[in-house]
């Protein structure tokens, strides 16, 4: 959510900012805009829409500078309006923000006291503002920055320019994430990495208190003290062709399709093996898995539905009792802690607000035992558990997240199966045939992804519709619970989700010849009680869409629809019942023509609260 890009450059940093603006867009947001510093003047430029049209606006007006600084926002205080659209300025200076002050009503009212004058809704012009101030003082860029953040309360990250100090760019970051990149002809900082693989791979991540003072060929990083200190300069792993969107349509259909390369990147480590290892998840996991007598899951949005699909499978294999909490609420109740449990963080980005907060939470209270599930190996979540498994779904611009969910799964399976091992629960014979099950799991998502022109007809149906409910049972209702959320994401039909048993005790009444209902149906031990529920919609008229395991034994006649999936996969189902949903939603999108990368209202990587 929000992006910043900031530049300072023997050349013209302009189409930088704006590339960097580009590879940005996926992270969600409502209006764009840059300040540079163009003949030594602050120039800016603002759009209460896409980077296409700021870029239309900087190409009209010729700007070309060698600093300057940039901005996706995403509205938190204040409409989406040109107004309200970063950068904001105080005299010569501009700044860009991510975040939320929470400070910001005294820090107004004290600048108002001063003369300042408030032109936005924004908490980010108390900022401009208050670094204006400490400038006036006869402070340099860099101290005026580092005392300003010191009364900052909340998540920030910021990049600042002035007219009064020309060769120096300062950023600094606090809950919220920020990179810089090392140039060959200048230096940078973003919000992702993605955004400066069009100039550097070399990257600096900033630890939350870090202001960096960026300089043409050095920078200097200090903290809120006024230490300086040395960060290591790592080679990003990433590639400018991960986040190209190559002969695909849309990004979110380039990652579903991704599925089984990402689903065997993250399973390589038991690919020749014919035993798992806690080691997967660190050098100390065996003794802390081994001492694990109850797990606490905590996640947001489909991470939180792969922690409620692991919570099936710890409690039957593995045999120990799990809890799934939303992380937004986890922090807020009272709850009893327990030194013996393995708190388990799941999120794609690593810097999810509500989930590092109650990470943190925990850790108050005494449950040290962590580990981070995440598809960011430098983000700050893993930075703050104890264990770690860095999924290797490669980068995901998709707003609705595909490829990460199916390897988190695949994660959580081997979390289950080494906690199963440590228990005793785990007979040879099992381990084999789950580790064969796991390394054929990407041929067997492949084979799903060929029903892809059936689900597309399938999706012609649901574009006129207004609602839809999906249902599961068992270890398959939290997926019925992802394809509700992928259905409302996207296409902006509303869809809910239930356990396939309470139609009976509510639902139903909403029934109807216009409502489709969606379930997921494996051949399991649930089948016959889900076959049940099938009935009781047909007898109220409803349609039904069944994405059914072969010899599930339901047949297709009017009003039922049913689309048959290539094999039964057992405890790994839901990895597979995923894809359809994922595809379903897609092509419902395309038909209504809805923005699919970049739906309404909603943010890729969510880091305010």
């Amino acid at each position: 959510m929000c992006g910043i890009v900031t530049a300072i450059s023997t050349q013209n940093v302009v189409p930088v900012l704006l590339e960097g603006l580009r590879k940005l867009e996926y992270r969600g947001y409502d209006s764009a805009g840059l300040a540079v510093l163009h003949e030594g003047d602050l120039v800016r430029a603002r759009s209460a829409g896409r980077v296409a049209e700021l870029a239309a606006i900087a190409d009209s007006r010729h700007l070309s500078a060698n600093i300057g600084i940039a901005h996706t926002r995403w509205a938190t205080h204040g409409e989406p309006s040109e107004r309200n659209a970063h950068p904001h300025v105080s005299g010569g200076l501009a700044v860009v923000h991510n975040g939320i002050i929470e400070n910001f009503e005294r820090i107004k009212t004290d600048l108002t006291a001063k003369g300042y004058v408030f032109t936005s809704e924004t908490d980010t012009e108390a900022i401009a503002h208050l670094i204006n101030h400490k400038l006036s003082a006869g402070l340099d860029l860099t101290e005026a920055v580092r005392l300003a953040t010191n009364e900052l309360e909340g998540a920030y990250a910021i990049g600042v320019v002035t007219e009064s100090d020309p060769f120096r760019l300062v950023v600094a970051r606090r809950g919220s994430p920020l990179l810089l990149g090392v140039g060959d002809d200048g230096m940078y900082a973003a919000s992702d990495t993605s955004a400066l693989l069009q100039v550097t791979r070399k990257v600096v991540y900033l630890e939350d208190g870090d202001v960096a003072e960026l300089k043409l060929g050095s920078y200097r990083i200090v903290r809120p003290d006024g230490t300086v200190v040395e960060r290591p300069v790592h080679l990003s792993s990433l590639s400018a062709d991960a986040v190209e969107l190559g002969t695909y349509r849309h990004y979110m259909q380039k990652e579903i399709f991704e599925q089984p390369q990402a689903l065997g990147n993250t399973l390589e480590m038991i690919a020749g093996g014919n035993t798992i290892s806690p080691q997967v998840f660190g050098a100390h996991a065996g003794e802390i898995l081994g001492a694990t007598r109850r797990v606490l899951i905590i996640a947001c949005g489909t991470s939180f539905h792969a922690g409620l699909v692991a919570r099936y499978w710890l409690e039957s294999i593995a045999g120990i009792p799990c809890v799934v909490e939303i992380a937004s609420e986890y922090r807020y109740r009272e709850s009893v802690p327990d030194a013996d449990t393995l708190v388990v963080v799941i999120s794609q980005s690593g810097e999810t607000a509500d989930t590092l907060a109650a990470l943190k939470h925990a850790k108050s209270l005494g449950m040290g035992k962590t580990l981070a599930i995440c598809n960011v190996p430098e983000s700050a979540i893993v930075r703050e558990t104890a264990l770690r498994f860095i999924t290797r779904a490669g980068p995901e611009i998709g707003v609705a997240s595909t490829k990460a969910f199916t390897t988190q799964l695949a994660a959580l399976a081997m979390l289950t199966l080494s906690l199963a091992k440590l228990n005793g629960r785990l007979s040879d014979e099992d381990e084999a045939r789950y580790l064969t099950a796991l390394r054929h799991l990407p041929v067997a998502v492949g084979k799903v992804l060929e029903l892809e022109p059936q689900i597309e007809q399938w999706a012609q149906r649901f574009a006129s519709k207004q609602h839809a409910l999906f249902l599961g049972r068992g270890r398959h209702w939290p997926i019925a619970m992802e394809g509700a959320l992928k259905l409302k994401e996207i296409s902006y039909i509303h869809a809910e989700s239930y356990a396939a048993g309470e139609l009976k005790h509510g639902p139903l009444a909403l029934v109807d010849k216009d409502m489709p209902v969606i379930a997921v149906a494996p051949a399991d031990e649930l089948l016959e009680k889900l076959k049940s529920n099938l009935q009781e919609v047909r007898a109220r008229g409803g349609e039904l869409y069944v994405f059914a395991d072969a010899g599930s034994a339901i047949e297709e006649s009017e009003g039922v629809h049913i689309l048959h999936m290539p094999e039964h996969y057992g405890m790994l189902s839901p990895v597979l019942h995923v894809i359809p949903l994922q595809l379903l939603s897609y092509h419902a999108a395309l038909v209504k023509g809805t923005d699919v990368d970049k739906p309404r209202n909603l943010a890729k990587s969510v880091t305010v609260e």
